[in-house]
């Protein structure tokens, strides 16, 4: 039973992940920690930034991992074939249609509707991450320095990745 319920939430979320990974982060926290209660929000927060330094897709890295957490090997395939699945089919229907029609003005005002909508999305995860991650001052630092060094600075993702997690050593280590 667990196995099918996995299945169809990361059929739902794989439906409508509209924007990439980052903009699924709401339907995670909505289908995974508030109506499933399968993960504490700290939980998913930690996944998903391990979904993201692990090569691939974090949409797919997470599915794969939650569903091993949920039910192993098993839970695995399941959660990442509900996820693929959609975006697939998706995938080839557009394909079929979209060079085609691209230039129709509805098509185009859709698409201009749309890309706001995966702004906000994003920014709903930051937030929602945000009241989870930042838990004390030297964490606020952390963030507006990596976020200084990425935007202003121009530093390497990596680079902040690496950086941010050696001072997280020497200040969170016991």
């Amino acid at each position: 039973m667990l196995l099918l319920r996995l299945f169809f939430t990361y059929v739902k979320i794989g439906t409508f992940s509209i924007g990439g990974g980052y903009a699924m982060i709401p339907l995670l926290e909505k289908e995974l920690v508030k109506v499933n209660h399968w993960l504490t929000m700290d939980q998913l927060v930690d996944i998903i930034a391990l979904s993201q330094m692990t090569p691939g897709p974090i949409s797919i890295n997470s599915a794969t991992f939650i569903g091993y957490k949920l039910a192993g090997i098993p839970g695995s395939l399941v959660a990442t074939g509900g996820m693929v699945l959609p975006p697939i089919l998706m995938i080839l229907l557009i394909a079929r249609f979209f060079f085609r029609f691209q230039e129709l003005p509805v098509l185009q005002a859709v698409f201009r509707g749309l890309r706001p909508m995966v702004v906000a999305l994003i920014l709903a995860a930051g937030v929602s991450f945000a009241r989870n991650a930042l838990i004390d001052v030297s964490s606020v630092v952390i963030l507006v320095s990596a976020l200084f060094g990425v935007t202003l600075l121009r530093f390497h993702p990596i680079l902040v990745i690496l950086l941010s997690g050696l001072v997280g050593l020497v200040i969170y280590l016991p």
